[in-house]
């Protein structure tokens, strides 16, 4: 759920933590990438996120004009994801974020078969 005291503040910053500022949103927006996907691709992609918060979080994406939602009327309703202009421009910033986290990151890497759960975390998408 987003924060509007955030989003209501007179710091851009501030502003834009609250636009992008919970854990989900730039890991949606890292696994979009330049790619549209559907709804069960990003379910399967991003790991440990139920599907109830994919769908709130993909709604404030889409809210914020991060991302397109593609409706297409046909049977089986079909609807893609896509990042806007506006998504596709925070994109450098990630990759800043994932060069400074290489830079300084102390912690060890798991392996994949260290994982215990269904649904195993990827590398870095796209």
């Amino acid at each position: 759920m987003k924060d509007e005291r955030f989003c209501n503040s007179n710091c851009p910053f501030t502003r834009a933590i609250g636009t992008i500022g919970n854990k989900w949103k730039p890991i949606i927006i890292n696994v979009l990438g330049t790619r549209t996907l559907r709804f069960g691709q990003l379910d399967a992609i991003v790991p440990h996120i139920s599907r109830k918060v994919l769908t709130e979080q993909l709604k404030e994406l889409e809210e914020d004009g991060l991302l397109e939602r593609l409706a297409f009327k046909e049977l089986p309703p079909r609807v893609d994801y896509k990042l806007s202009e506006k998504g596709l421009a925070f994109l450098p910033i990630l990759e800043n974020i994932k060069e400074w986290n290489l830079k300084y990151e102390v912690a060890l890497i798991p392996k994949a078969t260290d994982y215990k759960w269904s649904k195993l975390p990827t590398d870095c998408l796209p």
